[in-house]
């Protein structure tokens, strides 16, 4: 037979279900009460009242039958177990760093990071810091300044690495600090502040040269390296013929370190781990570590954790799984794109972001227009996202209120979790919820904490 190629319009899944978990069905009345209970605030929200779940992609995925037949099999030993050396070589393998502490979770790792390094009074630049990231900086003493690419800070510049850092910016930085006031460098691949954009193994190796060049080190903020390797490998010459593992040992080696929330990229519920190639660092940190996680050979996590993170790491990397993923976030922006819902572009890896400052104008940033789009996405359709704006990051160390640099929802998908018809009933609300914008009103905060405040906040609407 003289057949064409068959080149499939639909997205398939590269796995099969044999476990089904039951989700919450509600009526609008229903949610209304719930989310009055929770103080109009989505983290409060109990999980059996969502219908679709993208609060977040930590810890929220789907574990394979591999990692779930590893974790029976795995040494429960308070010190030296054998399961945390299969670990200690799987981080190894793929890094390249020589000292590796398991956490159990990234921001364990950036805790005894910053708190392992003298932060007082200096500054630690990044392309942009997530929430965790930040309130780590700041709890040391330092300040944490945000340096991304002048094309990551529009929407709607649909450039291929908008999570890279602005070189001039950080040499600018170095420049009026002074290195000795830079105790280190972080890169966050992908920029989940940004957008969930990759950054370009060409401004990984730039931001290199710039930090050895003034004897800076340099951390990479990794949770979802395989993501970030797959955008390289698809987008940046010269990576096209070169695996994933390949590219992730070129990218780690410019770096001197990275945390790891092994809840993304690790494909795991929960861990982490902070990696380096610094010995005498690398003393500091163990010595906090076991004060803070556990003996160094645990790190917090139990035996079957790190079993599952040792296989999860390598899951990452399938380019079939990253394909896949990355495409089925590419088709829902391209239906809300068709429908005039401003979206940063392109679609990231692990999530898509609306930009709910351009979609609701009539909402002013201190009345908080993207928690308004956050709430009003679970009051119509069930739906959790989260809000990456003004009540994330306008309150400052000082106390005082500032906008945020954007005004973001973040839909962020669980790993082998959601279907292609969870994905099309999405696009269905968010075109539905886009009509009804003009309902849509601002909120007030009544109670708040003063460090991650998003977290459990109490707000009204106005």
């Amino acid at each position: 037979m003289n057949l064409k190629d068959f080149t499939p319009r639909t997205i398939v899944e590269p796995f099969r279900i044999r476990s089904v978990e039951p989700i919450g069905f509600t009526t609008r009345q229903e949610r209304k009460k719930a989310l009055e209970a929770a103080g109009y605030n989505p983290f409060l929200l109990r999980a059996e009242d969502i219908l679709i779940d993208l609060l977040t992609d930590s810890g929220t995925g789907a574990m394979s039958s591999s990692q779930w037949a590893a974790m029976l099999a795995s040494d429960e030993s308070y010190a030296g177990a054998r399961s945390y050396f299969k670990f200690e070589r799987a981080v190894r393998e793929i890094t390249g760093f020589t000292e590796v502490m398991p956490t159990h979770q990234g921001r364990a790792a950036e805790h005894i990071l910053f708190h392992s390094i003298d932060g007082a009074g200096r500054v630690i630049p990044n392309n942009t810091h997530f929430d965790t990231t930040r309130a780590h900086v700041e709890n040391c003493g330092a300040e944490a300044r945000d340096l991304p690419s002048p094309e990551g800070r529009d929407p709607a510049t649909p450039a291929p690495f908008k999570g890279d850092m602005d070189l001039a910016a950080l040499n600018a930085l170095i420049d009026e600090k002074g290195a000795e006031n830079i105790p280190l460098i972080m890169l966050t691949v992908t920029n989940n502040s940004g957008g969930g954009q990759p950054v370009s193994m060409g401004n990984i190796r730039q931001a290199s040269q710039v930090a050895k060049k003034h004897g800076i080190p340099l951390f990479l903020d990794a949770c979802r390296f395989a993501e970030n390797c797959w955008f390289i490998k698809s987008r940046e010459p010269g990576y096209k013929s070169r695996s994933i593992h390949e590219i992730a040992l070129e990218m780690f080696s410019y770096a001197d370190g990275c945390t790891m929330s092994a809840k993304k990229d690790g494909m795991a519920n929960i861990g982490g781990f902070l990696a380096m190639n610094d010995a005498e660092l690398a003393s500091r940190c163990r010595s906090f570590e076991i004060l803070m996680e556990g003996f160094p050979t645990y790190g917090g996590m139990a035996g079957y954790d790190m079993e599952a993170i040792a296989l999860g790491l390598y899951e990452a990397m399938d380019e079939r799984y990253l394909e896949y993923r990355v495409r089925s976030i590419e088709y829902l922006g391209e239906k809300l794109i068709a429908a005039g819902i401003p979206i940063i572009r392109p679609t990231g890896g692990h999530a898509l972001y609306i930009d709910a400052g351009r979609m609701l104008p009539h909402i002013p940033w201190h009345q908080y227009p993207a928690w308004s789009l956050t709430n009003g996405l679970y009051l119509l359709g069930g739906v959790r996202g989260v809000e990456i704006g003004s009540v994330m990051f306008g309150l400052q160390p000082d106390g005082s209120e500032k906008a945020a640099a954007l005004e973001l929802v973040r839909l962020a998908f669980p790993r082998r979790v959601y279907t292609q018809s969870h994905v099309d009933y999405l696009a269905e609300l968010l075109i539905e919820l886009n009509e009804q914008r003009e309902s849509l009103g601002g909120y007030s905060i009544t109670r708040q904490a003063n460090v991650l405040r998003h977290f459990t906040a109490v707000l009204e609407p106005v």
